[in-house]
């Protein structure tokens, strides 16, 4: 049977694709306060802006591509049972090959019903006031925003507690409920942290191994290393 890798990905591989990662450094998206564009609240005060954001990050999609963090994430399954656990909406895992990627804050080529959460469907195209689901409920973008429950928790919580080994990649851990997935690893197993500006110390978990680079490049050299030990 083959061991279980579990990958949490971040804002950092996509950023590597060329995909804009939303929020700078004062906290802002693109020029919006985050409520405004990632709330319900948001949405149900001006929904045209809330729409026409995830239309443009939707519009970006076919202009970028997998980058060598996504492909080398593909070659582990030759030897690994992988399992994808992305905080990012866009779909270059997906492209890239990945078998099993589970979006914990949705996905941009969604579109769900704000009437029925579970009414959900495949949208690649602009989505503008008057676009409704069969009941006549307007759709929106299928994101997890701020203050809502994220449906994928628990699946990701099993994924991960299952674990033999633990990576995370592009993303500061700081964004929680994703950033408190590691507590559910079994003490023994190996994490590798791959980030250029690392938010942790190996002192802060067992068994933890630093790989202070981009996406890109620290991936494929870890990927290497898990092939050739196996």
């Amino acid at each position: 049977m083959k061991k279980k890798i579990t990958v949490l990905t971040g804002a950092g591989v996509s950023a590597e694709s060329g995909i804009n990662t939303f929020r700078d450094s004062g906290g802002l998206w693109e020029g919006h306060d985050v409520m405004e564009v990632a709330s319900p609240q948001g949405f149900y005060a001006n929904p045209e802006l809330v729409l026409d954001f995830y239309n443009q990050r939707r519009r970006q999609l076919p202009q970028v591509s997998p980058n060598k963090a996504h492909l080398a994430l593909v070659d582990l399954e030759s030897q690994y049972d992988v399992t994808i656990v992305t905080q990012n909406v866009d779909d270059l895992h997906e492209r890239a090959g990945s078998s099993h990627i589970v979006h914990l804050h949705g996905e941009l080529l969604k579109a769900r019903s704000t009437g029925n959460e579970n009414d959900v469907l495949p949208w690649s195209k602009d989505l503008n006031i008057g676009d409704l689901c069969s009941a006549g409920h307007q759709l929106r973008p299928h994101i997890v925003w701020f203050g809502e429950q994220v449906p994928m928790l628990e699946k990701a919580v099993e994924i991960t507690s299952e674990s033999d080994i633990l990576l995370i990649i592009g993303t500061s851990m700081q964004v929680y409920p994703a950033a408190g997935l590691v507590n559910y690893v079994n003490p023994s197993t190996p994490i590798y942290f791959i980030d250029p500006m690392p938010a942790v110390s190996e002192r802060d978990f067992n068994h933890l191994t630093i790989i202070p680079k981009k996406a890109a490049e620290g991936v494929p050299e870890l990927v290497q290393k898990l092939l050739s030990s196996n």
